[in-house]
Order: C-alpha cells, then structure tokens, then sequence
C-alpha cells in the first residue's frame, strides 16, 4: 500500500470515529410533558437541554457508568411552618389508649 493509500485509510478510519462517538440525533414529536420536564431539569442541573437529554437516556437504558441523578430533601429542609391544628393532632398520636395494650 502507498504512503498516500494508507494515510487516506488513517483519515477515513479516524472520521468514522469521530462520527460514531459524537452521533447525531433528531427528535420528534417529543410529548409536551416530557419537554417540559427535560427542560425543568437542565434548568434545575444548569445544564444544556441537549446534555441532559442525553444523560437522562443514558440513565433510562441503565448504560454502565452513567451518572445517577441524585436528589435529596434540600429544597424543603427548615420549611416546616408551625401549625396548631397539625401539632395537635400529632400530639394526639403518642397518646397511648390503654384499654387496647391489656
């Protein structure tokens, strides 16, 4: 093979490459749910739409290695707003009824 077959050969093989790892997709008729919780998300992450959209397929089809999306109580922690009615009737719960332990 010529210096110029194998260094075409190179070049061809290294676009394949590049084409497969970063593979194109179009998206259609994407439900208007779905689109607005991808984009609650990306907002939420502070990343593309495009970014999490493909995380988010990753995470649905279980592939190896992709990042989990965690989430925790920290949007609700110390929201707690005292409420007599609430309190009351939790305070009625540690009441034991006696009759009903003999």
């Amino acid at each position: 093979m010529s210096e110029a077959a194998a260094s075409d050969c190179v070049l061809a093989h290294t676009a394949c490459s590049d084409y497969i790892s970063c593979m194109q997709y179009t998206l259609r008729r994407i439900p208007p749910a779905l689109d607005a919780a991808l984009r609650r998300r990306a907002q939420a992450l502070d990343k593309s739409l495009n970014e999490t959209a493909v995380l988010a397929l990753a995470e649905g089809l279980g592939v190896p290695g992709a990042p989990a999306i965690r989430r925790d109580l920290a949007g609700v922690a110390g929201t707690w707003t005292r409420d007599r009615a609430v309190e009351s009737a939790l305070r009625a719960q540690d009441v034991v009824d006696e009759d009903l332990w003999r």
